[in-house]
């Protein structure tokens, strides 16, 4: 075959754009000489596509990474985002041949493939195509992955690692590029093969047993059993009585007004004082009134307190859950957009924090430097600590090149941004990174404490009671300038300022009060995200990735639910866990998981390969699979209800929605109906179909529940449900309801709209007008209006802590 060269494929070019034009109307057809330039311009912009352009392209995960980048590196550099992940197992088969040593089938999506494309195309014209994605185990994948999807050279690929987005980390991981860390590589796409034999294989049983949706995981099902072992040691908690009895004491010589409280430590010849039940407090309580007190022993010392290290992924996710009730989810959101950099006025595209997914407390020499001198600007060298903190990592498996999260400047402190540089939460997330990293980097917090032991003696009692007073004032504040650590219970602050007289030993004192107060134990609280989130670190279950996502699966499954910030399991939530753990204990196992977890960290570190990993648990995973699939009955609940159209009996199955009840005698009978709440609505409903006239039910769609006719299918009669107000309506008496305009906007009309055409913007409250009796609205905040006459006035005027809540 004929090799065509430039010169001649610049000729067939021309030629054919002249011919091109020969074929056009003539009203339209351009000049022969304009016709050849333009030919010519085609010819000369295929020639460049084939030159490289000059430009380095760089790959990075996220657009707001690339912004922040492109303006670190400038215009000889072409920035781009593949966007997460280039390719992936398949959604709709295993992809994994197990008969091959566990090799996985990978593919790049269907909604990757342009990036893909474009990426290719871009990297033909660059010299060099540098992978500068996520220094973690994830982000070396996706660069691994984009180096087989792009069909790049190895020679002309760069792999950079940075940790923060500043100007000079980006210039030094430029200028000492690697190759891709294929172990990095193999501990992720081990632990994404087994996760996936694990979810594909168990999974399909939770659907057959339960119902389809559901889910299970390596990881986060240890997280529900976690949870459910909780509520089941709350269930069967019995609280057990004890009671506490508090004294006023004062000085003999000193008003009452410096009495100070003194509560009972001992009781006579014994080291502690546990009562009980009320006889005994009563008892000792009036032996304490016709006691003699005095002074046994007075100790003072002073306390260090040390600052807690800089932030680590969950321990974020911890402080973020307790002071801004942010969830593990929201919290890395907001972090990855301060790390992948905000437009900052004065100094453009610029990331704030270092990298947020890390589970180490390495700080960089030249962060800790800058932060001395913060310190020592803002607050004076004496809140600087003897030498440097240094911090040791406890996590197991912890990638110690990592850093903790920190700010990428101690000198851009939370006051100095202008106003709206940072949205509301990231301000606030920002604000508590740096403060955590400023005060771990300053010296201790003493506190002055003082204990005092005093006797009261009873003629009775051969020995005294015994009470204690104690006291503590911060003589230095030290980091607690700046930050004190949050509290997972509200138990007393040992620290809080409390103060004493100043005594001796020997002095007597006078009784002004004693109190006794029953107390019951308490049963373990339930856990919150943030703590279950320190439960999984502390068993090395999950990495610094996977606290988030677990935390989001298990209540997106409907497994459990937040109230509050308190995690409670649901009842498919007892179900799952209980199959779960019955037919596959191994698996779900805490010890288990995190010995999975320490033998991808060997794989992460050389020290043997994946595969034998996956074999381990592959081949008695699938005895279990096999064997619950034959044995685990479905899960149904006998009832003594009777189907209305087959007189069969009829059971409690799972759907979509929850529960519900479903004829025995299915597929040839599909009578189905709700239980519970929803059937007592159904059956409570007065309202009328407007078609037929019968009864209306309170049915569930895929939009929430609405009311439906009780004969259908054979009348299809259908209508919202309107939420009632409590008020009548001013005009024909009919109640006043709640709906929603086409632009979703709230206002409240007549339930008999349109035969009635009353409506109001603002919301009517139950109180009459105390002028003339007619209806009030809602006005501006706090406030309420009569929509007949001219009286206006406070919600809290009118004592209903109802109208007080909705003013708010």
């Amino acid at each position: 075959m004929e090799t065509m060269t430039e010169s001649s494929a610049e000729e067939a070019t021309t030629t054919s754009a002249v011919a091109e034009v020969a074929n056009m109307p003539a009203a339209k057809r351009p000049t022969k000489k304009t016709a050849k330039k333009k030919a010519g311009k085609r010819a000369s912009a295929k020639k460049a596509s084939t030159k490289p352009s000059g430009k380095s392209l760089v790959i990075v995960e996220s657009p707001a990474k690339a912004r922040t980048l492109s303006s670190i590196l400038g215009s000889k550099y072409d920035v781009q985002a593949s966007v997460g992940h280039v390719r992936d197992l398949p959604k709709s088969r295993l992809g994994i041949d197990v008969e091959n040593d566990f090799a996985p089938s990978y593919i790049v999506p269907m909604d990757k493939r342009a990036v893909v494309k474009k990426l290719k195309e871009s990297a033909k014209g660059a010299p060099t195509v540098y992978l500068a994605t996520d220094p973690d185990r994830e982000g070396e994948a996706i660069s691994w992955h984009l180096l087989n999807a792009m069909e790049l050279d190895p020679a002309r690929y760069q792999r950079v690692e940075f940790h923060e987005i500043t100007a000079d980390a980006v210039k030094d991981a430029f200028n000492h590029p690697r190759e891709i860390d294929m172990h990095l590589v193999d501990a992720q796409q081990g632990r994404r093969i087994l996760d996936r034999l694990v979810g594909y294989k168990i999974s399909p049983i939770l659907w057959s047993k339960i119902r389809r949706g559901l889910s299970a995981g390596r990881v986060q099902s240890v997280a529900l059993r976690i949870v459910v072992e909780r509520e089941r040691e709350i269930e069967a908690f019995v609280p057990q009585e004890y009671w506490t009895i508090e004294t006023r004491l004062a000085q003999q010589a000193e008003p009452d007004e410096n009495a100070f409280t003194a509560r009972l430590a001992a009781l006579p010849g014994l080291k502690k004082a546990e009562i009980s039940n009320g006889e005994d407090a009563q008892a000792a309580t009036d032996d304490l009134r016709r006691a003699a007190y005095a002074v046994r022993e007075v100790r003072k010392k002073q306390q260090l307190r040390k600052p807690a290290p800089p932030f680590t992924t969950s321990t974020l996710q911890q402080e973020a859950s307790r002071k801004l009730g942010y969830s593990a989810k929201r919290t890395m959101a907001v972090a990855q957009q301060l790390y992948e950099g905000l437009n900052i006025p004065g100094e453009g595209q610029v990331g704030l924090i270092t990298y947020m997914r890390t589970d180490s407390l390495n700080v960089a020499e030249i962060a800790r430097n800058e932060a001395s001198a913060f310190i020592t600007q803002r607050y004076g060298a004496d809140f600087l600590p003897d030498k440097p903190r240094v911090y040791k990592t406890k996590t197991k498996g912890a990638q110690e090149a990592h850093e903790a999260i920190r700010p990428t400047s101690s000198f851009r402190n939370p006051g100095s941004f202008t106003k709206g540089s940072l949205s509301p939460e990231q301000e606030r997330l920002y604000k508590l990174i740096w403060e955590r990293f400023m005060a771990s980097q300053m010296g201790d917090a003493v506190f002055d404490q003082m204990s005092v032991d005093i006797d009261a003696k009873v003629d009775t009692q051969p020995d005294p009671y015994m009470l204690r007073a104690t006291a503590s004032h911060m003589r230095f504040p030290g980091f607690r300038q700046i930050y004190i650590e949050g509290r997972d219970t509200e138990d007393e602050d040992e620290d809080a300022e409390r103060s004493l007289p100043e005594l001796n030993a020997a002095d007597l004192l006078r009784l002004l009060q004693v109190t006794p107060t029953q107390h019951f134990t308490e049963p373990p609280p339930r856990f919150t995200e943030a703590t279950l989130v320190k439960i999984l670190e502390e068993n090395g279950i999950g990495r610094p990735s996977t606290y988030a996502p677990i935390m989001s699966t298990i209540q997106d499954r409907g497994y459990v639910k937040k109230d509050g910030r308190a995690l409670h399991p649901q009842e498919l939530g007892f179900i799952v866990c209980d199959m779960l753990t019955e037919n596959f204990s191994d698996v779900f196992e805490a010890g288990f998981t995190a010995r999975m977890e320490e033998e991808f960290d060997e794989v992460a570190g050389g020290d043997r390969t994946w595969p034998p990993v996956i074999r381990e648990i592959y081949e008695p995973l699938m005895k279990d699979v096999e064997r619950a699939a034959a044995d685990i009955a479905k899960v149904e609940e006998q009832t003594d209800e009777k189907c209305e159209k087959c007189e069969k009996p009829m059971i409690v199955r799972w759907g979509r929605f929850g529960q519900f009840l479903a004829c025995t005698g299915f597929p040839e009978c599909k009578t189905t109906r709700p239980i519970g709440e929803e059937a007592e609505q159904a059956a409570v409903t007065d309202e009328k179909c407007d078609i037929c006239q019968s009864d209306m039910v309170v049915k569930r769609g895929r939009f929430g529940q609405f009311l439906a006719c009780s004969k259908y299918p054979e009348c299809k009669g259908a209508r919202p449900i309107l939420k009632k107000v409590g008020v009548d309506c001013p005009k024909d008496g009919g109640d006043v309801v709640e709906k929603r305009s086409k632009k979703g906007r709230t206002f409240y009309s007549c339930a008999n709209y349109p035969n009635c055409d009353f409506t109001s913007w603002s919301r009517p409250l139950t109180t009459p007008c105390p002028e003339c009796g007619k209806i009030i609205v809602m006005a501006t905040r706090g406030t309420a209006k009569c929509i007949e006459c001219d009286w206006k006035g406070d919600v809290e005027s009118l004592g209903e802590p109802e109208l007080e809540k909705a003013s708010a």
